[in-house]
């Protein structure tokens, strides 16, 4: 299937001042409505990494989780899982990070990864970075290595990935907003 740009633009639905006024939250639930859409994100994700040198795809919480355990399925790799703090039951290890809204910590579990591992980061959509900057933190603490950082939506404005590709973290996005884009 051929990636179509704008018809996964048009099922993204822009949500105003949502979490708190001034925002405008890119919500992706509309193209998991569509069979095509999903299929075309989906698609589109397997054919970049179906020959790609890494080990593990880490899903970012929560919305990551759902196309990163497609990825994951489809390119046969295990799935680590970032969680919220407090989610996991094992041991854990706990990163702090600095979000739009505040402080929030990241966690995951202390024997998911190994030394010399290599990971796809994978989130819905990369913002200020932070999510996925902490998520990287705790991959090198880990000792393993980060592939690339991908997700459907960059909103370049924010900074996010310009952070990601400052320390050394290349990335990938399906489709990008300007910040004035309803």
């Amino acid at each position: 299937m051929i990636f179509d740009e704008f018809s996964i633009k048009t099922l993204i639905r822009p949500v105003q001042n949502f979490p708190q006024p001034g925002v405008v939250f890119r919500d992706i639930t509309p193209l998991f409505q569509s069979p095509k859409a999903l299929r075309m994100v989906a698609d589109s994700f397997i054919q970049r990494y179906v020959e790609a040198d890494f080990t593990h795809i880490g899903a970012l919480d929560a919305r990551g989780f759902l196309v990163g355990s497609i990825l994951a399925y489809e390119l046969n790799k295990p799935l680590v899982l970032f969680r919220k703090q407090g989610k996991l039951p094992a041991d854990v290890l706990s990163q702090a990070y600095c979000t739009e809204y505040g402080e929030a910590h990241l966690e995951i579990h202390a024997d998911s990864l190994c030394e010399g591992d290599s990971v796809l980061l994978f989130d819905d959509l990369i913002a200020t970075g932070g999510t996925l900057l902490a998520a990287a933190q705790l991959v090198r603490r880990m000792r393993a290595n980060i592939h690339e950082a991908a997700a459907i939506i960059d909103l370049p404005e924010l900074g996010g990935s310009q952070k990601l590709q400052d320390i050394g973290i290349p990335t990938f996005t399906l489709t990008a907003f300007a910040l004035s884009d309803r």
